[in-house]
C-alpha cells in the first residue's frame, strides 16, 4: 500500500526550498530556488510556483495528501497571511490562499519558520521524545517554537513561542518590534556585532563585522568579542528561564547560525541558565544544540501539515 507524503514549502529571504516528506521525516523529493533579489511581491510568488511546479512534475506527487508552508514572519495563520520582513513585497500576503491555487483539493498549513525549526527537532530532532520543549533559532533574528503535551503549539495565528520579543530589559534599547530590551535585541547575530563593535571591538583586516567575526575574535580570546557573547547568552537564558516557568518546558533547543559558535554561547548559557531557572520544577531544564540542520524548514512544514492531516480526522467530542 502506498503511504502518503506531505508537501512542504521553506520560505525565507535567501532561498525557497520544497520537498516531498514521507510520513518518518525523510525527503524524498526536494528542490530549492534563490529568493529573487528585488524581492518584489510578485516575482517572489512566481518562484514559490515553480518550487511548487518542480514538485508537481515528480511521479510521487500523486501520493500527496497535505500541504505545508514554513514562512518568514510575521505571519497569521489565522488569516493565511504573511508579512515577511526580509520579503519587503510581501504585507499581508496571502500566501496560503496563493499556494492553494496550485495545489488543488490538499489543505494548506501555514506556520513561521521557528515554529517550523520546532515541528523538526520534536519530530526528529533533538526534542524528539519531549512532551514540553522550546526550539529557538538564533541568526540574523530571534524566532521560537513551543512543544506542549507532545503536540506542536503553534498558536492561533502560528505564533506561539516567538522568544525573541521577550523583554529581558526593562530599559534597554528600543527593538524594531515597538518594545524595549527585547531578547532578539541583545542576543541575534546582528546586535551581538553591534553591541561588540560599540563597546570597542575591531574587525580583522577584512572588515568582517558579522557574528561570526566576532565569534572568531572570541575564540582566540578577544575580551570584548567575549563579553558581548556572554550578554547574549545571559538574555537567552532569562527568555528561556521564564518561558519554562510558565509553561514548564523540560529541554530547550537552540540552533540558527549564532548557534553555531558552540561552546562560546553555550557554556555561558547554560550558566547563567542556573541563575533564573532556580525554581524546582525548571531547575533540571537542559539547553541544548539543534540537530536538524538547513532541512528543519520543510521537515517541520511538513511535520505541521501531517499533525494538520491527523486534526482533521480526529471527531470532537
Amino acid at each position: 500500500m502506498q503511504t502518503y507524503l506531505s508537501a512542504a514549502l521553506d520560505i525565507g529571504g535567501t532561498k525557497i526550498a520544497g520537498a516531498l516528506v514521507d510520513a518518518h521525516g525523510r525527503l524524498v523529493v526536494r528542490v530549492a530556488r534563490p529568493t529573487p533579489a528585488d524581492k518584489d511581491g510578485a516575482t517572489v510568488m512566481r518562484a514559490v510556483a515553480g518550487v511548487v511546479a518542480e514538485l508537481a512534475a515528480a511521479p510521487e506527487w500523486d501520493r500527496v495528501a497535505a500541504v505545508g508552508i514554513g514562512s518568514a514572519g510575521p505571519v497569521d495563520a489565522s488569516a493565511g497571511t504573511v508579512s515577511p520582513v526580509n520579503i519587503p513585497g510581501w504585507r499581508d500576503f496571502p500566501l496560503v490562499a496563493a499556494v492553494r491555487t496550485l495545489v488543488g483539493e490538499r489543505p494548506v498549513v501555514l506556520v513561521g519558520d521557528g515554529v517550523a525549526m520546532t515541528a523538526a527537532e520534536h519530530w526528529q530532532g533533538a526534542a524528539r521524545g519531549h512532551a514540553n520543549a522550546l526550539c529557538l533559532v538564533v541568526s540574523t533574528g530571534v524566532g521560537g517554537g513551543l512543544v506542549l503535551n507532545g503536540r506542536l503549539h503553534p498558536g492561533p495565528t502560528g505564533n506561539a513561542g516567538h522568544i525573541g520579543h521577550i523583554s529581558v530589559d526593562l530599559d534597554g534599547d528600543p527593538c524594531p518590534c515597538g518594545a524595549r530590551g527585547c531578547v532578539e535585541r541583545i542576543a541575534s547575530g546582528p546586535n551581538i556585532a553591534r553591541r561588540a563593535l560599540a563597546n570597542g571591538w575591531r574587525p580583522g583586516p577584512d572588515g568582517d563585522t558579522s557574528a561570526a567575526a566576532v565569534a572568531a575574535s572570541a575564540h582566540t580570546g578577544d575580551p570584548l568579542a567575549i563579553r558581548s557573547f556572554e550578554r547574549a547568552a545571559q538574555a537567552l537564558a532569562a527568555g528561556i528561564a521564564a518561558t519554562a516557568t510558565l509553561v514548564e518546558i523540560d529541554i530547550a533547543v537552540i540552533g540558527g547560525g549564532v548557534a553555531g559558535a558552540g561552546d562560546l554561547l553555550f557554556t555561558p548559557l547554560r550558566s547563567a541558565l542556573r541563575d533564573y531557572a532556580t525554581l524546582s520544577f525548571v531547575a533540571d531544564l537542559r539547553v541544548v544544540p539543534a540537530q536538524m540542520g538547513t532541512d528543519a524548514g520543510v521537515v517541520g512544514a511538513a511535520a505541521a501539515a501531517q499533525q494538520s492531516r491527523l486534526d482533521a480526522f480526529v471527531p470532537v467530542p
